[in-house]
Order: structure tokens, then C-alpha cells, then sequence
């Protein structure tokens, strides 16, 4: 259970547990001894999933333990799955990089000078229309929402698990997702299902929708906590995602109840729930590249470059966490690439949302842990 950040201090600083780090960006101690008792409250954890961003929320009854802001990588698998072509003059999107490759080795394989019946042709070795696979990008989007649930669970005792799903179809008309087309099965409530079994293994998942007609949804919770939520989506702060995983997590502790007696009859709120300040954590996943084969058009004499990677030559991986000293100042970020010249031997280092801060000499950084694929401040 938690405790109070004096005695988590005085307890190291007596031998009787050593502080550690977790990748969701909690300080934690670990006893050297057996613990005094074993008994535990009852903590809940809430989450928000959304495209591009969720929240998370760990909540006792007393307590706000913990919160956090995750950029999810949607769209960027989204960005690097596709491949822009230009055909005629004209571009041509939604091309899929992958199959745009693919048809480039193909024309490399093939002969097409020959006869068809003495081409490199062979016949398909599966049907691909009878997978039930869950798009990539979303697919990562849960994944890292399950990652750090369960970095999570393995510091808080958490008792159960409370996650909002969305009723999102699809317009077969105009292939857009709405609440009301009414029409086909979205991937994002397939994810959201997927998700939900995998949590099962953590602890209990109790499933909650946005508005719900007994009083009981998450926007109708938050109101009645007065946690203000704000507009923006994009913004980095507990007020976008973070207030929903709250009120997510607080519904195993109040509920909006019917009221019979023989005087009145009506529904009231039941049952107490504190909400406090917490720490907020922003995550997101490095963007870098990872190794590719090489670029799909050769340069000059057929020579074709290396693309992508994680290992630099001088002892970084791509994703470390790193502490850089420049102009009088200390920097935090995380490896993203290097130059290796004979006059230059620099190594790029990003801040949390992957936008490059600099280049800098080897003197000048410092580890400070190897990569867990989070970037976490």
C-alpha cells in the first residue's frame, strides 16, 4: 500500500528497503524484510481509451494515487503503413506501404519478357479473407494501454479494473465511423472488447459507457466529483483524459441509487470517494525507425542505403533515457539517432513528445537508464 514519502525515506535510509523506479514513472520501495502485515485497501484503477490519447487513473477511497496522459501511436502507424504515389502528375494516397513494396520486389522477381506460363508466379498459400486480425494501429493503441496498466498492477494491489467502451460503427456508405450510422462493425469496439480479456488476467474488468441511463456514466460522476475537464484534447495535462480514468475508477465507491420511502421517492447519491492531487505522468512511445532492409529506390551506381536502426556506434540504443549538459544547463531526453563522420560524432537526443532537441557530443551525455520502448516525464 502506499505510504508517506518520510517514511519511505527513513525506511531506506535504515536498510529496511531500497528505492526503485518503475517505467510508469512511480518511486516505489522494496522491503529487504518481511512487511509487518499484508492487509490492503481496496484500489481501482479507471481507464479512458480513445484514437489518439487516454487516460489513466489509480483512486482508493481516500485518495487519488496516480494519474497519467498517454499519447498513443495511432496515427503515426497510421502515417508509416501508407505511402504516397504519385501517378500521372497527380498523388495518389491511402496506398499501403507495405503492399507498395511488395509489388516493387514482385516486379524485380518477375520476367515479364517471358511467356506468363514460364513466369516466377506461384499460387497463394492462405486465404488473407478469413483472418480476423485487428488493424496495426489501433491494435499498438491498446496495447500500450495494456503495458501500462500492468506496469501498474504490479505496484498497486489493484482490485479491479474499470474501462470505458464507446458504441462506434461504421457508415458502409461513407466508410466514416460515427455513434449512429448504425450500420457494420467498427475495429475500435473489437479493440476495446480484445483489450478487455487481456486485462482479465491483471484483475476484474468492469465495463462502463460514457453516458449511461442510471446516472451511472462516466461524464455524469465526474460532474458529480466537480472534476473539471477540459476541452482540448491534445493538452498534456490531468484535466483532458486523466479527470475520465478518475471518475472510472471512483464508481466502485459511489453510485447513483434509487430512493424508496414512504415520504419521498427519487434517486440520491451513495456512498464517499476523496479526490486528491497526484502525480501525472505523460507517456508516450519512441517514434524512432526500426531497422529496415534498406530505401526502396537504390542511389547512384545501384547502391542502396541503410534505413532505420536502434544501435548507434558509441554505445547508445535508441530510446535511452539520457541527461545532457549544455550551456550551464542539465537536459532530459531520449536517443533518437547519431552522425558518425570523421569530423562529427554527435548523438540526437528527443524530448517526450519525439520533437529533437539537439546534437550533441559524447562528453556531454550521461545514461540514465537503457530503453523500456516509454518515454515517461
Amino acid at each position: 500500500m502506499p505510504t508517506k514519502p518520510s517514511r519511505a525515506r527513513r525506511m531506506v535510509r535504515d536498510g529496511k528497503a531500497v528505492g526503485k523506479w518503475n517505467d510508469a514513472g512511480i518511486y516505489y520501495i522494496q522491503l529487504t524484510a518481511d512487511p509487518s502485515g499484508t492487509q490492503t485497501q481496496p484500489i481501482h484503477l479507471g481507464c479512458d481509451p480513445g484514437t489518439s490519447y487516454s487516460g489513466i487513473a489509480v483512486q482508493s477511497a481516500h485518495f487519488t494515487l496516480y494519474t497519467a496522459h498517454l499519447v498513443l501511436p495511432f496515427q503515426r502507424i497510421k502515417e508509416r503503413l501508407g505511402a504516397t504515389v504519385i501517378k500521372n502528375g497527380k498523388v495518389i494516397k491511402n496506398v499501403r506501404g507495405k503492399a507498395l513494396q511488395r509489388r516493387v520486389r514482385r516486379g524485380r522477381r518477375i520476367n515479364r519478357k517471358i511467356a506468363f506460363h514460364l513466369r516466377a508466379h506461384r499460387q497463394k498459400r492462405f486465404s488473407n479473407r478469413r483472418q480476423s486480425k485487428l488493424p496495426p494501429s489501433i491494435k499498438a493503441s491498446r496495447l500500450m494501454e495494456i503495458r501500462v496498466i500492468t506496469e501498474l498492477s504490479k505496484i498497486f494491489p489493484i482490485t479491479s479494473i474499470i474501462y470505458e467502451v464507446v458504441k462506434a460503427d461504421v457508415d458502409r456508405t461513407s466508410g466514416r465511423m460515427g455513434a449512429r450510422s448504425g450500420k457494420g462493425f467498427s475495429p475500435v469496439m473489437v479493440a476495446q472488447y480484445w483489450a478487455m480479456e487481456q486485462l482479465e488476467v491483471i484483475a476484474p474488468v468492469i465495463k462502463r459507457h460514457g453516458w449511461q441511463k442510471d446516472g451511472n456514466g462516466t461524464s455524469q460522476i465526474r460532474k458529480h466529483l466537480s472534476l473539471i475537464k477540459c476541452t482540448d484534447k491534445k493538452a498534456q495535462m490531468p484535466e483532458a483524459h486523466a479527470v475520465d480514468g478518475i471518475a472510472l475508477a471512483a464508481s466502485q465507491f459511489v453510485r447513483y441509487k434509487i430512493v424508496q420511502t414512504t415520504d419521498e421517492h427519487g434517486y440520491e447519491w451513495r456512498g464517499s470517494v476523496e479526490t486528491t492531487p497526484s502525480e501525472f505522468r505523460i507517456i508516450t512511445r519512441p517514434a524512432y525507425f526500426r531497422r529496415a532492409l534498406h530505401f526502396d529506390n537504390p542511389g547512384k551506381g545501384g547502391v542502396r542505403k541503410r534505413k532505420g536502426g536502434t544501435v548507434t556506434p558509441f554505445g547508445f540504443r535508441a530510446g535511452d533515457k539520457v541527461q545532457v549538459a549544455t550551456k550551464g544547463q542539465v537536459i532530459t531526453g531520449w536517443v533518437g539517432g547519431f552522425t558518425d563522420t570523421s569530423k562529427s560524432k554527435k548523438v540526437s537526443v528527443y524530448d517526450v513528445n519525439w520533437k529533437r532537441l539537439g546534437q550533441y557530443g559524447l562528453k556531454q551525455i550521461s545514461m540514465i537508464r537503457r530503453s523500456n520502448k516509454l518515454c515517461v516525464i
